[in-house]
């Protein structure tokens, strides 16, 4: 019946997860329009592939589309939307597209968690296609080793990044599960922690009797929805419990780390990362894990962790100018936020760490505030960027200058709210210096900062030399 279908519209189809499966779709024989508010790089590269995109959103984009894909972002008054009804053209979520793509692949590994599941997902996708597998992928963020956030695979295995945010991962029906974390996360979706646990437990209920589940043993909310899982389980994690665990943990000073890999109490082997952080150390575990239930041999585990330089914008490596070195990375949750400063100050060599942080959503900020407060303390210093509204309405007394003020409060030295984003460039340039570490934080628009910083810092460079 899928197959009935020719034209798919995407309506925010520059979304990271929207162009993943808008290629997969292309790739496949479909003729694919969408629609976005802004050109970008995305809608570039889906345009060279045969997309036809529409910058801004209108009825007449949709033309004759058999079927209208909705982003999470894109709200019931959009033209488009509005349109599609009126013509009873099919409206769907993004995962319930991404559903019927997984049912024309009969194996299957989703990934999902509260954090790292693009890096985890990312991991899977890599030691996979290096085993040989060529799974299909959408994922969340370019995969080095595909070139992309998306591919269609040769073989009959997809491999997934699954989104809690909307609850609509329960659409999904893997063949593996995996859940790397369990948090307090889109809470405007959920009741309570509660909620959130049975939502993942019946995510992972939805394997088939001759699936499996990958749980993080260490996680305590993961751990707290075990005895409620009715599927095979694999757990990891750095506990003796752990089925996959990991040992002599090493860091080393260009930001990578090493340990040694027990399976069931018997050591199988070591593993050298080039990613950092203990946070990457479970995402790999997790690999590790599934690489394990579809019979991958070690060695090739090892070798294709070993050559995973991240995902975009995973702690990404932007570049060094005059000693400064700026990285860039997608952590907009207080414990994504940590980690990533944990990391950073293990992997730094004793850098002086300077983070600029765009804080995204006021819902967000507004539940979190207190947490958002206490995360800041591997950083040095500390600019704050107002809200990224995320298409939210503002909330009363949710502002930027307010955690900034939450921030000092809880005892951080160097806090400072610097406005308008467009701030950050310049006030970056004046005050970083040789041998600093500066790390852009946010899943809004920071990233292009990091870019912005590079091209101030050559200037600066040139006019000291003249």
């Amino acid at each position: 019946m899928f197959r009935r279908i020719q034209h798919v519209h995407f309506v925010g189809i520059g979304g990271i997860g929207m162009s993943g499966i808008a290629e997969v779709l292309v790739n496949l024989g479909f003729r694919v329009s969408g629609s976005d508010q802004k050109r970008s790089t995305v809608t570039d590269r889906l345009q060279q592939m045969g997309v036809a995109f529409a910058e801004g959103h209108s009825g007449e984009n949709i033309g004759d589309a058999q079927v209208v894909v909705r982003s999470t972002a894109v709200r019931d008054e959009n033209p488009e939307i509005i349109d599609a009804q009126r013509r009873s053209i099919p409206v769907i979520p993004r995962a319930e597209m991404l559903a019927e793509l997984m049912r024309l692949k009969p194996h299957s590994v989703a990934v999902a968690g509260s954090h790292g599941k693009t890096t985890t997902t990312s991991m899977v996708a890599t030691v996979l296609g290096h085993a040989g597998l060529d799974p299909t992928i959408v994922v969340g963020g370019v995969v080095g080793a595909f070139g992309s956030n998306a591919h269609l695979g040769k073989s009959d295995l997809m491999v997934v990044e699954a989104d809690e945010s909307d609850r609509s991962f329960l659409m999904l029906t893997p063949t593996i599960a995996v859940v790397t974390n369990i948090d307090r996360e889109h809470m405007d979706y959920y009741h309570d922690m509660d909620d959130v646990r049975s939502c993942f437990t019946s995510f992972v209920n939805k394997v088939p009797f001759y699936g499996a589940s990958v749980l993080c043993l260490d996680d305590p909310n993961v751990q707290a929805i075990i005895p409620h899982i009715e599927r095979r389980r694999m757990t990891y994690g750095l506990s003796a419990q752990a089925d996959i665990s990991a040992h002599g943990i090493r860091y080393d000073q260009s930001f990578g780390s090493n340990f040694t890999v027990w399976r069931s109490g018997n050591t199988v082997g070591d593993i050298h990362l080039r990613v950092p952080g203990l946070h990457n150390i479970y995402n790999s575990l997790a690999a590790i894990a599934v690489g394990f239930e579809l019979d991958v041999p070690f060695e090739q585990i090892a070798e294709a962790l070993a050559s995973f330089a991240g995902a975009g914008r995973r702690f990404q490596y932007k570049g060094e100018v005059g000693g400064v070195l700026i990285i860039d990375d997608y952590g907009h949750h207080p414990t994504e936020i940590k980690a990533t400063l944990a990391a950073a100050k293990i992997g730094s060599g004793g850098r002086r760490i300077v983070v600029l942080f765009q804080p995204h959503r006021y819902s967000r900020t507004h539940d979190l505030m207190e947490e958002f407060a206490r995360s800041f303390n591997n950083a040095d210093s500390l600019f704050i960027t107002d809200i990224y509204a995320a298409s939210e309405e503002p909330i009363a007394g949710v502002t930027a200058e307010a955690l900034t003020e939450a921030i000092k409060r809880f005892g951080h030295k160097d806090a400072r709210h610097i406005g308008a984003l467009e701030n950050a460039p310049t006030t970056l340039r004046d005050h970083v210096q040789p041998g600093d570490l500066v790390l852009t934080l946010g899943a809004g628009t920071v990233s292009r900062v990091s870019e912005q910083l590079l091209e101030l810092l050559r200037s600066r460079g040139e006019a000291r030399a003249v």
